[in-house]
């Protein structure tokens, strides 16, 4: 079995302090944690590094499957 894959994007919550969104694949699905009991705020480029990193799991799970 392969080692589980775990990609991380840095943003910051509503108070502008520095946080990160955890993106990995458990049994084929696709899961994104937000910091506990935050709201995660992304810039533009912080946008686009999630989308690459969604883009990069689920390619992960699909090769599980």
């Amino acid at each position: 079995m392969e080692p589980t894959k775990e990609w991380h994007v840095s943003c910051r919550d509503v108070a502008g302090r520095r946080r990160d969104l955890s993106v990995f694949i458990n049994q084929g699905d696709v899961v994104v944690v937000a910091p506990p009991g935050e709201t995660a705020v992304l810039s533009p480029l912080e946008v686009g590094r999630l989308r690459a990193v969604l883009r990069d799991a689920v390619v992960s799970a699909a090769d599980q499957a």
